[in-house]
């Protein structure tokens, strides 16, 4: 695969020009082999907006997620961006996945400018991966292997890649599951100062409570009311107080408590 740093013809847009874009969900309903697995969500995610996706496994959160990338698409409804319906690959949204999927062969920083618009000027992208590399803290690290690098570092490389572009959505599947508790923590905080860097639109799927609080505006809930065989959304809540928050604060305890419960989960257990 060749580096888009080889195609010297585009520009890439200035610093803050590609503005956060909203997101709508009209009626969106999913079917597998006839079977209806995801249906009827309305949902508007404002520009700007952090929104986390919780609810059981296999009640769509992905594919919800991958709609609007157009990497999948509805059986029903329709998803728009800034009113515009989304058909087939949208340039419009990058993606990062619990894998970083980075190219084995490939240093991190090539590996982040794989993520640049086709054609983009030489220079222009060389000092937009390196002024990404430097927010993610891999300047010092840009001529490593995936393989030589932590699981950490790896998820950062990816969510430079995503933000290459400078996506109007950024879409995160699951993007640090894998990762021990406290790079965990860490990559949350990296997170929240990427969207203050860049304030992208983020939906962000994930099944951790704890991490919807910390990071989302609104947090969606999916799941199947009284019984139903397919999932739609069943909550939308707006999380208290302004980010950063303190993961001890009371009204975030009250919510996790409820939204455990939502989700069938004894709290005190946990």
């Amino acid at each position: 695969m060749t580096s888009t740093l080889d195609h010297p013809t585009l520009s890439l847009p200035a610093r803050g020009s590609n503005p956060a874009l909203r997101v709508t969900f009209k009626g969106v309903g999913r079917s597998f082999d006839g079977r209806k697995v995801l249906g009827d969500v309305d949902l508007e995610i404002a520009g700007g907006e952090v929104v986390a996706i919780l609810g059981p496994s296999g009640c769509g959160k992905s594919t919800l997620l991958r709609s609007v990338s157009g990497l999948d698409r509805p059986s029903t409804g329709q998803v728009l961006i800034d009113g515009t319906a989304v058909n087939g690959l949208d340039a419009r949204c990058a993606v990062a996945f619990q894998e970083p999927r980075l190219l084995p062969w490939q240093s991190v920083e090539k590996n982040v400018a794989l993520g640049l618009p086709q054609g983009t000027d030489r220079s222009i992208g060389a000092s937009r991966v390196a002024e990404l590399l430097e927010l993610v803290e891999l300047d010092a690290h840009s001529t490593l292997r995936p393989r030589e690098i932590s699981g950490g570092m790896a998820q950062r490389t990816s969510l430079a890649r995503a933000l290459a572009r400078r996506p109007g959505v950024l879409l995160l599947d699951e993007p640090f599951g894998a990762l021990d508790a406290l790079t965990r923590l860490k990559m949350q905080d990296l997170l929240l100062d990427i969207h203050g860097a860049y304030p992208t639109t983020v939906l962000l799927v994930t099944h951790d409570v704890d991490e919807a609080l910390q990071l989302a505006d609104r947090i969606v809930v999916l799941g199947r009311p009284n019984g139903a065989t397919s999932a739609t959304v069943t909550q939308v809540l707006t999380v208290p107080g302004a980010r950063p928050r303190h993961r001890s604060d009371e009204a975030l305890g009250r919510m996790r408590s409820s939204l455990l419960a939502s989700l069938g989960v004894d709290a005190h257990r946990h």
